[in-house]
């Protein structure tokens, strides 16, 4: 970070579901400093899902600045409040190259204004999960992914909150 440019191989921190530590971590640079970067964390959850796949459980935040936790004075990473910015980002990266077949969404916590991280960081989230169903044998899809659409009332709850959270980033 001193010397301001990206550091592709910068540890993570470990984050837990589940009291365990996630299995599969990557990173991704943004910019010219070691300070900003895209960070998704997964757990393998389940061997073998309805599909008879493996079933992944993600998380996703974005780096902007290194400074102190507010909780236990270490030096660490602030991560961006809107984690829903850096979910779309994943899917749409992921769906760009051709490796979902299909997205929907369930709900999850719920709306969340005023949340806080581990590192005492605020975030705030629609508290939905999406739902990636991934190519299988990674065969790179011809056509679109297929997007099954939420429940009337998750549709208008997300317009309500999408309002909400373009205020919250003013």
């Amino acid at each position: 970070m001193l010397l301001d440019r990206p550091y592709r191989d910068a540890p993570v921190s470990p984050l837990f579901y589940l009291d365990r530590r996630e299995d599969l971590a990557f990173e991704k640079p943004d910019g010219n400093s070691a300070d900003h970067r895209h960070h998704v964390r997964f757990w393998k959850v389940l061997d073998q899902g309805q599909e008879q796949r493996p079933v992944w459980l993600g998380a996703v935040t974005y780096d902007r600045s290194v400074g102190v936790s507010r909780y236990t004075g270490a030096i660490t990473h602030h991560i961006g409040a809107n984690i829903d910015a850096e979910r779309k980002l994943l899917a749409s990266e992921l769906e760009n190259a051709g490796m979902v077949e299909a997205r929907y969404q369930v709900t999850g916590i719920g709306p969340t204004m005023n949340g806080r991280n581990g590192g005492g960081d605020l975030y705030y989230t629609d508290g939905e999960v999406w739902i990636l169903r991934l190519v299988t044998g990674c065969q790179k899809r011809t056509g679109a992914a297929s997007i099954i659409p939420s429940p009337s009332a998750t549709e208008i709850k997300d317009q309500i909150w999408h309002g909400i959270a373009n205020a919250l980033r003013k």
